[in-house]
């Protein structure tokens, strides 16, 4: 269910009357809408009813006590008293002990300040829940399979779009401390405000982000450029790690992106990265593998790589290597990139094949090598 506020609360009036008594020399009152006193400079008279009270409020006007009528009524002493109201609803009414002639110059001031501390603290109340909101509708819609109702009614209360394509970014802090979260919550709120925002652990908080995307077509480019600039944001108020989780159009799309997004995480620390953005598209493949394989497989699988490695001192061959994967194979885009001759590039993958005992041209020969240079954590 969602909470209804309550604007009036006990701390909110042991507040007005804390600084209407640093500002008047006169004791003050606030009872609630039922008159009964809930704040008070009188200690003693707490959880009274006042009558007095009670009669502003329901005939909403001020009521003025002189001496003798306060001896006939109970709970009450001489003063004034008048009701306050907070969004056209009357919540209460302030008091204020003296002669009515003389405090009640003080009475609409007070008034206004009550009404203004309500309307502070409602303010503050309802970001403080709406904040408790976005991470609860989070932490829903990150489980694997979702539940019916609650997601649901926290999205229509907080105009939440639950058809939009989601996805993850991880956020991982290096040795945080309270000042340091409290400053990036609040980096996170004002540059990501279409995000959700839950925290799983002290030093991790997972964004919830609508996904860059064209008519449900997920746009890399876009959300590259959207998390880098986060990147430049932080790095001038910690350390840390992000990653951003692939992208899926289903149900569990979140789920899913958050998965992907802990393959990285765990990749990264094995690998030990000191990268501080990662894209589960540039790593899907070692990352998934990273995840699911035992140690000695990834050795075996990456055994070409470090025989390459260990053959080639200054790195020329896996560099050449490198630029032939990511050109596709392409012989004229890879000898472009590199600057140097055609004939020079097939010199350099004739040398690959005799070092590592394998053909290029076959591709089960080629992927072993390709998943250990995914795996160097020194690319």
């Amino acid at each position: 269910m969602i909470r209804q506020a309550n604007f009036l609360q006990q701390a909110t009036a042991r507040q007005i009357v804390q600084r209407a008594m640093h500002i008047i020399p006169h004791s003050v009152n606030v009872m609630d809408s039922n008159g009964v006193i809930i704040a008070s400079g009188d200690p003693s008279r707490l959880y009274q009813c006042h009558e007095g009270a009670l009669l502003a409020l329901a005939e909403n006007r001020v009521v003025e006590i002189d001496s003798a009528t306060a001896r006939q009524l109970k709970g009450v002493q001489p003063g004034v008293n008048l009701p306050f109201n907070f969004r056209q609803q009357r919540i209460g009414a302030i008091g204020i002990s003296g002669d009515p002639t003389t405090v009640r110059a003080y009475a609409e001031l007070v008034k206004m300040a009550a009404e203004l501390m309500v309307e502070q603290a409602a303010m503050l109340e309802q970001h403080q829940w709406q904040k408790h909101y976005r991470e609860a509708l989070a932490n829903q819609l990150l489980q694997p399979t979702r539940q019916t109702g609650l997601p649901q009614e926290l999205a229509a209360y907080l105009d939440w779009d639950l058809q939009q394509p989601l996805i993850v970014w991880l956020l991982e802090l290096y040795q945080p401390t309270a000042v340091t979260l409290q400053n990036v919550f609040a980096e996170l709120q004002r540059s990501q405000p279409d995000a959700l925002i839950t925290q799983p652990q002290f030093n991790e908080l997972v964004l919830l982000r609508p996904a860059s995307h064209k008519q449900r077509h997920w746009q890399f480019s876009q959300e590259q450029k959207q998390a880098q600039q986060l990147q430049r944001t932080l790095q001038k108020q910690c350390r840390f790690r992000l990653i951003v989780g692939g992208f899926f159009d289903a149900e569990d799309a979140p789920y899913r992106s958050l998965q992907t997004a802990r393959a990285v995480q765990n990749l990264a620390r094995q690998q030990q990265l000191d990268h501080s953005l990662l894209f589960y598209q540039q790593h899907a493949l070692p990352a998934l593998l990273c995840d699911v394989a035992q140690p000695w497989r990834i050795e075996e699988l990456c055994r070409p790589w470090q025989q390459l490695a260990e053959q080639d001192k200054n790195g020329v061959l896996r560099h050449t290597l490198r630029q032939y994967l990511h050109h596709h194979a392409d012989l004229n885009a890879t000898a472009s990139s590199l600057h140097i001759h055609i004939n020079t590039l097939r010199y350099r993958l004739q040398c690959i094949e005799k070092k590592c005992a394998i053909k290029i041209s076959r591709l089960t020969e080629l992927f072993p090598l390709y998943v250990g240079m995914l795996f160097d954590s020194n690319i």
